[in-house]
């Protein structure tokens, strides 16, 4: 019997909940996926449709939180029409830190994994990673139209710098040991200001404009130089040739004279 998509789901997020609570309470290591198919109420090879490894299971619960960390900061009242770039990512940060929160040994346990294993975050693996980052790029978008910032043509790189910065703040929020996770809401606010500002002002299209001109200058003077080189390796030929052609020049006027000499 064919499942639907909602089925799917349905089972794919009860793959998910039972290995955080078994790696939460056993660690990453000493769970297989035979027993999280188990604790799951699905077969042995179930499993396997829906994760092909463990590595892919702990992607896929950050996918998911990522799915639901978007889809709560959307909701919230007045979202495009009252919060401004600011709030905007203050909003999604939250969402985000608010869906780890219940799970938060089994994020201790993931990061760790993904510390021995950086490739796991390269490439399309992490959906999380393009899902956040396209997020991001429509608020950029929609400051942009707004006024609220200067128009760039680099939107998708700082959408991606937004994603890099969600690692830093999760990684700081595990070791957080303040009252409700207090200093990580003032790091990421003020953080947060100080980044919007810097785009409001054009930083970083500044920056790869003066990445560019020092790029180029730097290539104009290693091509600058490398003629030079070109040029004095050139010199030495050309006076030698310039000796040869006086030797020759001399010694053919010297011949007519030695030449008359011996006669006399």
């Amino acid at each position: 019997m064919k499942t639907s998509k909602a089925q799917q789901e349905e089972t794919r997020t009860r793959i998910l909940a039972a290995a955080v609570a078994l790696m939460s309470q056993e660690g990453y290591d000493a769970v297989t996926m035979k027993d999280i198919a188990r604790a799951a109420g699905i077969g042995d090879a179930t499993v396997y449709k829906y994760f092909a490894t463990k590595e892919r299971l702990v992607l896929g619960y950050f996918d998911l939180a990522a799915q639901r960390a978007v889809a709560d900061a959307q909701a919230s009242a007045g979202w495009f029409d009252d919060y401004d770039l600011h709030a905007r990512l203050q909003r999604l940060t939250d969402a985000l830190l608010e869906r780890l929160a219940p799970d938060r040994a089994f994020v201790e346990i993931a990061r760790a994994l993904l510390q021995k294993s950086p490739l796991l975050l390269l490439g399309d693996q992490l959906q999380a990673r393009e899902l956040l980052r396209d997020e991001v790029q429509g608020y950029l978008q929609a400051a942009v139209d707004a006024g609220e910032l200067p128009a760039s043509d680099f939107l998708r790189p700082l959408a991606g710098l937004y994603v890099d910065f969600c690692y830093g703040v999760v990684a700081y929020w595990l070791h957080d040991e303040s009252a409700e996770g207090a200093d990580t809401t003032r790091l990421v606010d003020q953080v947060l200001g100080v980044l919007v500002a810097l785009l409001k002002a054009g930083v970083p299209d500044r920056l790869v404009q003066l990445g560019g001109f020092l790029l180029r200058s730097q290539l104009a003077t290693l091509f600058t130089a490398s003629s030079g080189v070109s040029q004095r390796r050139a010199r030495p030929d050309r006076t030698l040739r310039d000796r040869t052609l006086r030797e020759r020049t001399s010694g053919a006027d010297a011949g007519p004279k030695a030449s008359s000499a011996v006669g006399d």
